[in-house]
């Protein structure tokens, strides 16, 4: 019993090892969806390409001047884009909740007013 308990844990370990090795031939085979795995952008033109653009939130003087910064912030793309796929909305609407979740997790009201009863304001 014990030699065919290490024969199978020898034999897919070797497997294991020549799957590891030979990954660049046959990892092409493999359907992965494109939900999985989706490279974001990492220039304002790809910003604008990527959909993360629109008339309210114009990225194209950006990319116009020439530009050299790496575009907007990875976490927050990544963020807006699944708000945009779960949800079907436009780039403007999920800013939007994407900033007003922003608010609400540091303690600011939607209107952009602190929530901390301690604030005082002088207007």
């Amino acid at each position: 019993m014990a030699y065919i308990l290490y024969s199978l844990t020898f034999v897919t370990f070797l497997l294991c090892i020549t799957l590891y090795y030979t990954r660049e031939r046959w990892t092409y085979l493999v359907p992965i969806p494109d939900y999985i795995y989706h490279r974001l952008p990492s220039s304002f033109a790809n910003d604008i390409e990527s959909g993360l653009s629109s008339s309210d939130f114009d990225l194209t003087a950006n990319v116009a001047d020439g530009d050299s910064r790496a575009g907007l912030d990875q976490a927050a793309k990544r963020e807006i884009q699944k708000i945009m796929r779960k949800r079907r909305i436009s780039f403007d609407e999920a800013r939007r909740m994407y900033t007003e979740q922003r608010f609400a997790s540091h303690g600011i009201g939607a209107d952009g007013r602190p929530k901390d009863p301690k604030f005082v304001s002088f207007s």
